[in-house]
């Protein structure tokens, strides 16, 4: 399906790709070097002939999240946990991920914090799920549920609770340029959200880290 988008007073139509194939490294810097004449420089001058290719690399780093499913890393749980059946939160987990309107980073920490069933996961487990899911181009609405969503299904714990606080630099660099301002999301799962005490401590633990 294709659709007609007007650019300059003349009708442009905007077919949808046949797949999503993945472009190859030499496609990539290709279209960097495009983006670098774009913005009003030179891509073949000293300091810029290199820039492409670092792009690239730094690019298969940070939406290192596509190439990986998150949930995996939940996979490997613990049952000795000597009788504790309490809360578990990891808080102040570092988040970098980048703003799918702008392609801008978006930075802050995550709250994680799930009520056990019958088994435990590493902590750097839950890091590494955010991380996972972090690494793409995201919605931080969208990012919180994911996490939430992904330990609930893989652990089956009585409840789950994530908090994401983070500053959008689509925000603060450039539109309505608004330093310091941040975003907050959470999403509750389970008796972290049913039961008043399991959410009230969840979310004093979080918003006091």
């Amino acid at each position: 399906m294709s659709n007609v988008k007007a650019l300059g007073g003349h009708a442009t139509r905007l077919v949808a790709p046949a797949s999503h194939a993945r472009p190859n490294r030499e496609e990539a810097e290709a279209a960097v070097r495009t983006l670098i004449a774009w913005a009003g420089d030179d891509p073949d001058r000293e300091g810029l002939v290199d820039t492409p290719a670092r792009v690239a690399r730094s690019y298969s780093e940070i939406f290192g999240g596509y190439d990986e499913d998150p949930r995996r890393f939940l996979e490997r749980t613990f049952e000795e946990v000597g009788g504790y059946d309490d809360m578990i939160v990891l808080t102040n987990i570092r988040l970098v991920s980048v703003c799918e309107h702008h392609m801008l980073p978006v930075v802050g920490h995550v709250h994680v914090g799930y009520l056990p069933r019958n088994r435990v996961v590493g902590i750097s487990k839950l890091a590494r799920v955010v991380q996972g899911f972090g690494r793409r181009l995201q919605i931080q609405e969208k990012l919180t549920a994911e996490i939430a969503n992904a330990i609930q299904e893989v652990l089956n714990p009585h409840g789950v609770g994530v908090v994401i606080k983070a500053e959008h630099s689509c925000m603060t660099l450039r539109g309505v340029n608004t330093p310091g301002s941040s975003l907050t999301t959470s999403k509750l799962l389970g008796v972290i959200r049913d039961d008043p005490r399991s959410r009230d401590e969840f979310l004093r633990i979080a918003q006091g880290s």
